[in-house]
């Protein structure tokens, strides 16, 4: 009887525990959700014992209808780049700073003043931006310096998932690589990035590799997740770099595209990708010595999600009513609407962006709008805006001499054909969809597991797990209209850009 894999995704909306055979067949998945609390200016945070409970009744739900006992060996994935202060026993001292929380750029502009921005992009591989690690350490430091007296500790959320369940704080190159403070070419926390934020490199975690064995899970671990005692618990990688491993993507090219909350393009690569323009970013790699150049949307699918929520209510409580998924009526109600959705274009900045503008103060906003216009322009809109911006990345890997010729696409937003083919249309290029669409993530941290535990011989067996399904070809009739369109959504993030500064402090005020 095969062994089982135990995978935990703790993301921006859930926490999901993923069962895997060793032969790479998805047994079962069990998904507990937390809230997140937004607030003006950009503020959003979680209470991480939240996470651990959704962890401990996802678990225990899940391996409570077959042999626990399977077992083998677990991993955690996490998303990156957030802020959460641990104190000397382990206990966090305030909510987690999200990825997405904006309200540390006056920080990241000090940090960008002593270090240079060039350079904390050439040692880091990433641009100084309030979305990092460092400028949210620095902003807890100065608005919370009795809090931060206290702090031992400073991690990401996947690492003190793997706390929990070990009682060992560490950390891998991919989280730490998404701080501004880590050195890629060291592979090791950068001295003078630390004395640039005014931190203190004690308080930052120890560095292991991915596949590491983090520790044992506790007893205490077990008793609340319904476990025995003793497993082995791998380091992990953050959520980006476990769908890379979880896509095949561990050797040098082979693209890929994530479109869930957040959106991203990657491809691993034998170096950093260093773009003069700074609108990419390099992450360290699960395999030592690799690396991941990504170009990241702050909000991608979420946008759609958006749309459906605030702007689609009616078409919602239809489709509800009709028996199908909301989006399947959006995007038959999209298809309605020509490519270039008749002159509309939607910037989908809704929480600032990252690449390509690396504006937290940039905002969402639909023009081009006239009194012939429908709701189903405005929904193809915005299916196209997510893929004008990410177009950029594809634009960046080509000029930096990347041969693309097809890409895997993954998460929630692969989903639906028209988004699909729009993105093949806009990308030029094959979307390629697996089997799996929501589980790459969950796949690389079992293939990570399996390495640490040693039944996986290398991170290459992806193959094992995914199946290459649907394949969307570039229309060449429509890439006329969308390269028009694409120059239209570029020109109206130029002219709006001086207005978000203005529009952000009404609104704040």
């Amino acid at each position: 009887m095969d062994r089982l894999i135990l995978a935990h995704d703790l993301g921006t909306s859930g926490l999901k525990a993923t069962l895997f055979s060793e032969a790479g067949e998805l047994v079962d998945s069990v998904t507990h959700s937390y809230p997140t609390e937004f607030s003006p200016g950009g503020w959003a945070e979680q209470e991480p014992e939240n996470w651990w409970r959704a962890a401990c009744a996802a678990t225990r739900e899940l391996c409570g209808k077959r042999d626990a006992g399977r077992v083998a060996a677990i991993a955690p994935s996490g998303m990156m780049m957030g802020c959460l202060c641990l104190d000397e026993s382990g206990k966090p001292l305030r909510k987690h700073i999200l990825y997405c929380d904006q309200r540390s750029a006056k920080q990241a502009e000090a940090f960008t003043e002593r270090a240079g921005e060039w350079e904390i992009y050439r040692i880091s591989g990433n641009r100084p931006s309030a979305s990092y690690c460092a400028a949210k350490y620095m902003w807890v430091k100065e608005n919370q310096p009795d809090l931060f007296k206290r702090t031992h500790k400073l991690i990401n959320a996947k690492d003190y998932l793997g706390y929990r369940l070990t009682g060992r704080i560490a950390t891998d190159p991919s989280d730490a690589s998404g701080t501004n403070l880590y050195d890629l070419s060291t592979a090791a926390w950068s001295g003078p990035m630390l004395d640039a934020a005014g931190l203190d490199g004690d308080m930052l975690p120890e560095i292991v590799q991915s596949t590491d064995v983090l520790g044992e899970l506790t007893r205490e671990a077990a008793e609340a997740l319904g476990l025995r005692p003793g497993l082995p618990v791998m380091t992990g990688a953050a959520d980006g770099i476990c769908a890379t491993v979880g896509v095949g993507s561990v050797m040098p090219g082979k693209p890929y595209n994530y479109i869930g909350s957040s959106s991203w393009i990657g491809v691993t690569t034998e170096k950093p990708m260093y773009d003069p323009k700074m609108r990419i970013i390099t992450f360290a790699h699960a395999a030592p010595g690799l690396f991941v150049p990504m170009g990241i949307m702050q909000v991608g699918g979420g946008a759609y999600a958006w749309l459906r929520d605030e702007i689609c209510r009616a078409e919602t409580r239809r489709a509800g009513e009709m028996g199908i998924n909301a989006y399947e009526l959006l995007d038959s109600l999209a298809a309605d609407s020509p490519p270039g959705a008749n002159g509309v274009v939607f910037l989908p900045y809704l929480m600032g962006e990252r690449t390509p503008h690396w504006n937290p103060l940039a905002r969402a906003a639909f023009v081009g709008m006239g009194m012939t216009t429908s709701r189903a322009d405005m929904i193809r809109a915005v299916l196209e805006g997510v893929a004008y911006n990410l177009s950029v990345t594809v634009d960046v890997f080509r000029e930096m001499g990347a041969a693309l010729s097809e890409m895997i696409i993954i998460g929630g937003g692969a989903k639906g054909a028209l988004w699909r083919q729009i993105l093949a249309d806009v990308y030029d290029l094959d979307m390629l969809r697996p089997n799996y669409l929501e589980e790459a993530t969950s796949i690389g941290a079992a293939i990570i597991a399996g390495v640490g535990a040693g039944l996986f011989p290398d991170l290459s067996v992806a193959d094992r797990f995914l199946e290459i399904v649907d394949r969307a070809s570039p229309t060449r009739e429509n890439q006329a209209a969308y390269r028009r369109q694409k120059e239209n959504f570029l020109a109206v993030y130029n002219a709006l850009e001086p207005m978000f500064p203005r529009l952000l402090g009404e609104a704040t005020a």
